[in-house]
């Protein structure tokens, strides 16, 4: 699917790896939404691009949904879906004082990164579903960001490890799922990148992260994710998969 003139939504698209996806998108030609928590970052990202900006919570549907019907009105319905939004958290089993982990922090991550996730591709993949099909029979795609955290998870990582393993998880299905609609699925999984979180780090801690990965022996570019993402939209064999970004990183205990 060629990405010029094509309507395109990214959640999570007020900073970090959905800005560099958002800003790409325009480049190509696309018409972009950017969806985020974030009201402000959202439209600094939508005034740099020309695109536009909605506010909203992918965990909950009233929220969601009117986000999806302000982009829609916009824009067009999307037949392109970069789902980016997440959060991230550290929390061992049991803490230093010999307590359990709060169940609530738990359920967070899942909700956010897992459900919220697939609330955004049931609602916009049903009405992707309904466009007329492109060349191939093709309506869209769409895509998920996960993190090489579903596979080597780190001490106190269980939920974003969890959350993270469920989106690699349900990439096949989903893919099977909507390949009667002609919807593809495709799913990344980034290790360590220059993010506005991995920037909050002191620099020390940046490079002996930086000095894990095998090669490049540095941080992922955000620009890097996202021409990945964009070579997801145009290569129309690809679907069903989780590519993994990382420089052949495989994560420590700790």
């Amino acid at each position: 699917m060629q990405i010029h003139g094509q309507a395109a939504l990214v959640t999570g698209g007020g900073s970090g790896l959905g800005e560099a996806v958002a800003r790409a998108l325009a480049a190509a030609g696309a018409r972009v939404s950017v969806l985020d928590r974030n009201a402000e970052g959202a439209q600094r990202v939508a005034d740099a691009i020309g695109g536009r900006a909605f506010t909203c919570d992918i965990a909950d549907t009233a929220s969601l949904q009117q986000a999806l019907d302000g982009a829609s009105a916009a824009h067009g319905t999307a037949r392109i879906v970069m789902n980016i939004a997440g959060i991230g958290t550290a929390k061992r089993v049991i803490g230093k004082d010999g307590q359990p982990a709060p169940l609530e922090d738990f359920e967070r991550v899942v909700r956010i990164n897992l459900i919220g996730t697939y609330n955004v591709v049931r609602l916009a993949a049903a009405a992707m579903a309904r466009l007329e099909p492109l060349a191939g029979g093709e309506r869209g795609m769409v895509l998920m960001t996960a993190s090489v955290a579903a596979y080597d998870g780190q001490v106190g990582q269980e939920a974003y490890s969890a959350s993270k393993g469920g989106l690699v998880s349900m990439t096949l299905p989903l893919a099977r799922d909507l390949a009667q609609h002609g919807i593809r699925v495709v799913t990344i999984a980034p290790g360590l990148f220059e993010t506005p979180l991995m920037k909050t780090l002191p620099d020390a801690v940046q490079q002996s992260l930086a000095a894990s990965i095998p090669f490049p022996p540095r941080l992922g570019q955000p620009e890097e994710f996202a021409a990945l993402a964009l070579h997801a939209v145009t290569n129309g064999h690809l679907n069903g998969e989780t590519i993994r970004l990382d420089g052949a990183l495989r994560m420590a205990p700790r």
